[in-house]
């Protein structure tokens, strides 16, 4: 699976998700998504997920607020 930036004329580029399928002597494309209402930026960052980079640490992004003790939970609903 991979995105495939595909150049148009007069209107801006398509961006498509596709897969490459073998069938005897040739490697067919096949669509499975049209991304062409995405930003370029957006699409370069799925193209490099996909190619399995990682594209920041996740500890970072996260953060632990508070814990609660086991068996310890808050009420789903309000009392």
């Amino acid at each position: 699976m991979y995105i495939d930036i595909v150049p148009n004329r007069k209107s801006p580029p398509a961006i498509l998700q596709r897969e490459s399928v073998g069938g005897g002597k040739h490697v067919r494309k096949r669509s499975i998504a049209n991304l062409s209402a995405l930003p370029i930026a957006q699409a370069e960052m799925i193209r490099r997920v996909l190619k399995g980079e990682r594209l920041g640490p996740v500890e970072s992004a996260l953060e632990v607020t508070r814990l609660l003790a086991r068996g310890m939970s808050r009420p789903s609903v309000p009392r």
